[in-house]
Order: structure tokens, then sequence, then C-alpha cells
């Protein structure tokens, strides 16, 4: 990522909504963006492990975890494996654990916070279907773009 998010939204305004949501940067890139891909579960991350082995080609995972902080959606192995299939990063409205390891990937990761309770391994949830998080719709394919000062997405 070239353009500061503060930048970018003087650059483009109105075609942009801001995340208003305070997420952690959480991994060890600060800043990332790509086009959106979406897993909507809540406490099981199967199908986040899934997606997450299958090749990224530079996109960013919005995971829409309701909110819930009582079990982790994302661990290190599972950080490892985005790393390894190029992905540019993860969103995660929901907890992550393995935090100080997550934090030495090459990875953009942005949470609500960690757990180190894992989650469901059952397979419920979505992908690739558009996900609203505090007001702000992240739809498949439209570009999104974090830094330290947060997170813009594509109208």
């Amino acid at each position: 990522m070239t353009t500061a998010t503060a930048d970018l939204y003087d650059e483009r305004g109105d075609e942009l909504d801001s995340l208003a949501l305070q997420l952690h940067d959480l991994g060890g890139r600060e800043a990332f963006d790509g086009p959106i891909r979406t897993v909507r579960c809540h406490r099981d991350n199967a199908l986040v492990k899934e997606l997450l082995a299958t090749a990224g080609g530079g996109a960013v995972l919005v995971i829409d975890g309701g909110g819930s902080l009582e079990s982790a959606l994302v661990g290190d192995l599972i950080a490892a494996s985005a790393v390894e299939n190029g992905w540019a990063g993860l969103i995660v409205f929901g907890a992550i654990r393995d935090r100080v390891a997550i934090g030495r990937l090459p990875l953009g990761v942005k949470a609500l916070g960690s757990n180190p309770r894992k989650s469901a391994k059952a397979g419920i949830g979505e992908v690739d279907v558009p996900v609203t998080i505090a007001g702000v719709a992240f739809v498949p394919g439209r570009h999104v773009w974090a830094d330290a000062d947060g997170i813009l997405v594509e109208r």
C-alpha cells in the first residue's frame, strides 16, 4: 500500500466508506489493502481456515464473527497459512489468539481483541456474502484499505 488512508480519503472522499469502529493492529504489517473476500461465522473458524488455505491473490479476508470475543477465529497456524497462500490481510470483527506470533508475520491483521479459547470447527457460516460491520458494507470484490488510521472501503 503506497497511499495512506487519510490521503486516499482526501482524494476520493464520497467514493469511500470509513469504518468508525476502532480495531487493534495485531499483525506484523500495519498497512495493507486488496480486494475483499468475506466469511460470516460465529465462534466457528472452520470456513476461515479452509478459505485461507487457498490462493489469496493479495485479497483481504473480512471475517464477521458478530463481534464476539468469546473465542478466537484466527490463530498463528491459520495466519501463517494466509501468508503462505498470498493473502494481504485479515479484518476480524471478533477475536484472534496467538497475537505475539501473529505480530511477527508479514500479514495485516486488525481485530477487536484476543482470547486464548479456540473456536468450534463445524464449518457453520457463509463465504463471500456481503457483510455489514458498524454500518459499513464489505462486499466481495470491492477494495479495502487499512493502516494505522483506520479502514476505508470502496462503495
